[in-house]
């Protein structure tokens, strides 16, 4: 009888032990929120200049997602919060200066792909110098973004002609939070 005691409490013990590491595990997890309202409950490893690295529990393997589509991380070991980035909020053509153009298709992840957009100085005789032909096609390309609600663009073309017209022409794929 006393052998079995001795194991009893040996299976009771255990399984205080793990429960006990379960709960250590669900307060030290850091809590990730994305400007899309999702709630991410993972590890972060690193906040860089563009990315986070972050597991989720129980695995090794590290995910990036893009500091854009971030909003804030609370650390559960330190309860302490630290915001990443601002919610841009685009709610019509109007709003094309906020758009924000990005060259690192790292910045983009975990942000929604939308349509491609365009930019362009029109015409085949312009009057345009180099610098005010690209900021007409920087401004439309913006405004092609905004227009679909969309606070990001991914450029994936910026050319310019300098053969004695001065056009210019930009294309990237809009980005949004949902």
């Amino acid at each position: 009888m006393s052998k079995l005691n001795y194991n009893m409490r040996k299976i009771i013990v255990s399984i205080l032990l793990t429960l006990c590491g379960l709960a250590s595990f669900a307060q030290t997890a850091d809590k990730m929120k994305k400007h899309s309202g999702e709630t991410l409950d993972v590890k972060v490893i690193k906040v860089g200049e563009e990315v986070i690295t972050y597991k989720y529990p129980g695995e090794d393997a590290e995910q990036t997602i893009g500091k854009y589509a971030v909003a804030s991380i609370t650390y559960g070991s330190s309860g302490r919060k630290e915001d990443i980035t601002e919610k841009i909020d685009i709610s019509s053509k109007d709003d094309w200066e906020k758009v924000q153009i990005l060259t690192n298709a790292s910045q983009v992840v975990g942000l929604k792909k939308g349509e491609e957009v365009k930019g362009k100085t029109a015409g085949l005789i312009s009057y345009n110098t180099a610098g005010s032909a690209d900021k007409k096609a920087t401004k439309r390309l913006k405004q092609d973004a905004a227009e679909l609600g969309a606070p990001f663009i991914l450029m994936t073309s910026d050319k310019s002609d300098g053969y004695g017209v001065k056009q210019s022409m930009k294309k990237g794929i809009a980005y949004s939070y949902k």
